[in-house]
């Protein structure tokens, strides 16, 4: 006759384990879980959304450089090396991101300079430049919602309000050089 090992009784089973975490899905092992699962975007998709806007950012930089080339304007020269310097600075940021996610940083330039060097007049020009800078705080401010690791959350935090500080410095240069307005005495 078999004798019954006391250490394995009929109602064992790995869901009766407090101690097996495939049988449980309490908070303590959410750390484990799929980004997607706790509500985040994958690595891939942030990869994907990290590219587009390290292209738009290139665009950007490169613009700006590009009007502190073609500007005799030096308050305007000033403002836009400013923007240069962030966007650069967030092209780097941007790269190294998607470097520690795996992926490979896109070299492409969006298509977004294009048409704004296509711009002709000065003023145009940087309305349409701030138009740029607003779909990417309004992209930040939706991927913000589903990125989990905190270094990447904290550093396109500090783009977003680059961005946003860059557009009101852009609109305080517009309303100061409207060809209605008044010298300031």
């Amino acid at each position: 006759m078999a004798v019954e090992d006391p250490r394995h009784k009929a109602s064992d089973t790995k869901a009766d384990d407090p101690t097996d975490s495939e049988g449980y899905s309490p908070p303590c092992y959410l750390r484990e879980a799929n980004a997607a699962y706790a509500g985040y975007l994958t690595g891939p998709e942030l990869i994907d959304i990290l590219n587009e806007l390290l292209e738009g950012e290139r665009a950007g930089a490169r613009a700006t450089i590009q009007f502190v080339g073609e500007s005799q304007e030096p308050q305007l020269q000033t403002l836009m090396r400013k923007v240069s310097i962030d966007e650069a600075r967030c092209c780097a940021m941007l790269a190294g991101h998607i470097r520690a996610l795996g992926g490979m940083p896109s070299a492409e330039t969006g298509a977004f300079y294009r048409r704004l060097v296509a711009i002709s007049d000065v003023r145009d020009r940087l309305a349409f430049l701030n138009r740029g800078q607003g779909w990417v705080v309004r992209k930040l401010q939706d991927v913000l919602r589903g990125v989990g690791d905190v270094r990447l959350y904290d550093d396109l935090k500090a783009m977003l309000r680059d961005h946003e500080a860059n557009i009101r410095r852009c609109n305080r240069y517009l309303e100061a050089t409207k060809p209605d307005a008044a010298p300031a005495s």
